[in-house]
């Protein structure tokens, strides 16, 4: 199901990108808002907040800077892990915390891999 809502976002995103129809308020936009919901919160979640947001996004609202809030639990560090010494990994989202297990969810805007 994730899939499939994800696919139908991207075809959104290029459709009005190409005619260039509308803007939002928000930044993130309310389709990549979605789209990062998606791919980390749970799929109800995901629609409902999405959903929230589309709903906000009109004159009524001032708009502005508006990232997805995400709970995440992350593993121990201290914990070894089987990883090859000059192993990199993708870095696509940062965690910038907000309450104790909660987390502002950021997109990073160079795709690049990070050493590890």
């Amino acid at each position: 199901m994730r899939k499939v809502l994800l696919f139908l976002l991207a075809v959104y995103q290029k459709v009005f990108t190409l005619l260039s129809y509308g803007s939002c308020r928000y930044y993130p936009t309310c389709s990549e808002y979605a789209k990062w919901q998606i791919e980390k919160n749970s799929l109800p979640k995901a629609i409902f907040f999405s959903l929230l947001r589309v709903l906000r996004c009109n004159q009524f609202f001032k708009g502005g800077i508006d990232y997805p809030v995400v709970k995440k639990e992350f593993e121990n560090p201290f914990i070894k892990h089987k990883k090859h010494k000059n192993e990199k990994i993708l870095i696509k989202y940062w965690f910038v915390p907000k309450e104790k297990d909660r987390y502002y969810l950021i997109k990073s805007f160079k795709k690049e891999k990070s050493p590890c």
